[in-house]
């Protein structure tokens, strides 16, 4: 689930160094090809750093993250291809690390629930929703 969605962001991104500059507005907020790809490594991150403290037995640290709530002025600068590079190389690295980390678990691993915690496994199919971001910008021509 995981890699799958980041192959789908990455490639809808590869059309956003044809962005005009303008937020594109979605719901109640506005998204940028930067902030698309803000929000999507934020929340794997996040999940990530859950997973991990998970696993080893401590708390996690709570995410203090703004979310799309905020645009930053970083989240309106043009979109451009050493951008698009940064990118995919974040992206891809965090999709590896995913991947190892997830096909390492066990089922019951997996599976396991603390209290009213979501499973690992529900927590990779909850990162599907990152793509969100991405669609949100849509591809670009």
């Amino acid at each position: 689930m995981v890699t799958g969605m980041i192959a789908q962001v990455l490639d809808l991104a590869a059309t956003w160094t044809a962005w005009a500059g303008e937020p594109i507005p979605i719901d109640d907020r506005v998204y940028t090809p930067h902030k698309a790809i803000r929000r999507v490594t934020d929340h794997l991150i996040d999940h990530l750093a859950e997973i991990e403290a998970r696993l080893a037995g401590v708390p996690t640290i709570p995410d203090h993250w703004h979310a799309s709530a905020s645009t930053t002025a970083a989240d309106l600068a043009p979109f451009t291809a050493e951008d698009l590079d940064e990118a995919r190389s974040r992206l891809t690295r965090l999709a590896q690390v995913f991947e190892l980390r997830l096909t390492k678990l066990t089922t019951p691993e997996l599976d396991h629930r603390n209290g009213e915690a979501w499973s690992v496994r529900q927590i990779a199919f909850h990162l599907e929703s990152s793509l969100y971001y991405a669609t949100a910008v849509g591809r670009l021509s």
